[in-house]
């Protein structure tokens, strides 16, 4: 799936001269959390999030780091805090960072980059011209509908290295017993489990690696003899 098949088409966008007040009243009568901010010729310029209007209601008096940092260090994150707490009009209180992607964009590399830059929705662009927007929600469901499949982030020599080192790090796991296999992230163990809960702290642990998608328990019960060896 590419990113113009889960893309909001003709999405709601303001002038760099729309007012604060006006945009906060277009934010709940359309019930978004956000809105980019575009010029005449349609190129996107900010967005404008709830965020960015909360952080007016939040601004406190700069106390003396501020002054140390104004005199002494960049002063940069200060004056866009203060245009975000007393701007008038979209330009001012804008979030100016964009991430943007093409129209033929996988949904895959979409979530991706949501992840790794903590951000609740990118802008869709043909050439430099907005054409969409794709949120979190978005992409949520698409997933529940099963048209997106999350990809495999970590190979299966990756998840037995870090589930070895796991392992070794408990001292209640019978590492010289138990021998976990992976394929296509799913991990089975094998071998012999000292009791239930061994077994259910075994899956435990697996589940926690990043990348595993699933865990089988083909542990036998650990014979008397070799519950003697230890």
């Amino acid at each position: 799936m590419k990113s113009k098949d889960l893309m909001t088409t003709n999405p709601v966008v303001i002038a760099p001269d729309t007012p604060v007040a006006a945009i906060a009243e277009l934010l709940a009568a359309r019930g978004i959390s956000a809105v980019p901010v575009v010029d005449a010729e349609g190129v996107p310029l900010g967005v404008v999030t709830e965020g960015d209007l909360i952080r007016r209601l939040a601004d406190r008096p700069p106390g003396p780091l501020s002054w140390f940092l104004q005199h002494f260090g960049d002063s940069t994150p200060l004056i866009e805090r203060f245009a975000k707490a007393h701007g008038k009009t979209a330009q001012d209180v804008m979030t100016k960072e964009l991430l943007t992607v093409s129209e033929t964009e996988s949904v895959e590399r979409v979530a991706q980059l949501m992840e790794q830059h903590h951000i609740r929705r990118v802008l869709v662009v043909k050439g430099n011209h907005l054409v969409g927007i794709i949120s979190r929600a978005d992409l949520l469901r698409a997933l529940l509908r099963g048209e997106v499949t999350p990809q495999q982030s970590h190979d299966d020599h990756t998840i037995q290295v870090a589930l070895a080192k796991a392992m070794r790090a408990q001292p209640w796991v019978d590492t010289f017993w138990v021998y976990p296999s992976v394929k296509t992230g799913t991990v089975t163990f094998h071998g012999f489990a000292r009791n239930d809960a061994t077994r259910q702290g075994l899956a435990i642990m697996a589940r926690a690696i990043p990348g595993v998608v699933a865990v089988q328990d083909k542990m036998a019960p650990m014979p008397l003899i070799l519950r003697a060896t230890f």
